[in-house]
């Protein structure tokens, strides 16, 4: 565990190195809102892929798990700017990464690519909220989750976990929800346009359930980016990282080895 300062804030880092040191990728993981940390992904994709010789990142996004949790700052620019400024703060700009997000980390992934196309070498975005009604969605089940805490309820997705752990995160929860301006800034972000897909340039792998609610954007996405490849899972819908592991797995280390064996080299802006 490492805790670093980056945009002014500190954060808990995990990094997983290669098991193969210099022949693979460098994979940053970047997981969903409330619920979700950086354990998200340890035993499902980040270990594999360290396994498989890639170099891999894992943090807690601002004010989840073990990073700092400020009042403010939840929008998508200052989540771009804290991402950024923690790849400078490791030395992992002289070569680009690849980002791997997962729900709300696949929209900062994406946001990323556009800001900062310079650092990022290729996008696995799995169950992405790009655009559509699931972000009004998404907006009114936080405000029902903040709701629920403030009245000492335990929220569905809480209640299937241990005891220790739910009671954590239920802790954890209770305060971006309600202390934070989180559910306020998802609010006012906007949501992607076709312009903007068609100015993704880095090969992307964009993931959905087959029952997603997430597919029509998915597949939007695809029409207008140059270099967007779709794979549905079926029977699955948003629960693709638990659901569907040994398939996501398998794709996700595809597309590493295949990048690492482009080794690309930083784009000019």
């Amino acid at each position: 565990m490492a805790e670093i300062i980056a945009n002014s804030l500190r954060f808990h880092v995990q990094r997983l190195p290669a098991a193969d040191a210099g022949s693979g990728a460098t994979a940053v993981f970047l997981h969903g809102l409330v619920v979700d940390n950086l354990s998200s992904f340890y035993a499902t994709l980040a270990v594999p892929a360290a396994r498989a010789g890639h170099d891999v990142v894992l943090y807690d996004l601002r004010g989840h798990g073990r990073s700092e949790r400020p009042p403010t700052g939840y929008d998508t620019r200052t989540s771009v700017a804290d991402l950024t400024a923690l790849l400078a703060a490791m030395d992992l700009e002289e070569r680009p990464v690849h980002l791997v997000g997962n729900s709300y980390g696949g929209t900062l992934a994406l946001h990323t690519a556009l800001a900062r196309p310079d650092l990022v070498a290729g996008l696995v975005l799995i169950e992405p909220p790009l655009n559509g009604p699931w972000i009004e969605n998404m907006l009114d089940t936080l405000s029902v989750a903040a709701l629920g805490l403030e009245g000492s309820q335990v929220p569905r997705e809480l209640a299937s976990l241990g005891a220790r752990k739910a009671a954590r995160l239920t802790t954890t929860a209770d305060e971006l929800l309600n202390r934070t301006s989180l559910i306020d800034d998802i609010a006012a972000a906007r949501t992607f346009t076709a312009e903007d897909f068609a100015r993704v340039r880095c090969p992307v792998l964009a993931v959905c359930g087959e029952h997603s609610e997430l597919v029509p954007g998915v597949r939007e996405l695809a029409r207008h980016a140059p270099r967007c490849t779709v794979r549905i899972l079926p029977g699955l819908g948003h629960d693709v990282l638990q659901g569907g592991t040994g398939e996501l797995r398998r794709a996700v280390l595809d597309r590493l080895a295949e990048a690492a064996l482009r080794q690309p080299e930083a784009v000019t802006v």
